[in-house]
């Protein structure tokens, strides 16, 4: 089965963007809708987390603004890929640690 990418954002109040897609190896044939409804079931009002929670790489700017920073970050879909893995971080231990959010 193809390998799954995971992508998300930062976006601060001023709507300026940081994106990143991280590449998980999908040796266990992992559903895709599995996965999508488990993520959708623990996300902030349906769109956002914190990647320090599910040890994603944060991606606020360099510098701290306290009028438009915040701290979620915004989940954007996962899809099947063919591109290589680029992550450390197995999918069964994301998906763990995604089970393991406090909220619903």
């Amino acid at each position: 089965m193809k390998n799954i990418v995971f992508h998300y954002l930062y976006r601060d109040g001023a709507n300026y963007k940081n994106l990143n897609s991280i590449v998980f190896d999908n040796n266990l044939n992992i559903e895709l809708t599995e996965l999508a409804d488990l993520i959708g079931s623990k996300l902030i009002c349906g769109e956002w987390f914190y990647a320090n929670q599910w040890n994603l790489p944060d991606l606020h700017f360099g510098t701290w603004d306290s009028e438009i920073d915040h701290d979620f970050h915004e989940f954007e879909g996962v899809e099947y890929t063919d591109e290589p893995v680029n992550t450390t971080l197995d999918l069964t231990e994301f998906i763990t640690t995604i089970k393991q959010t406090p909220w619903q």
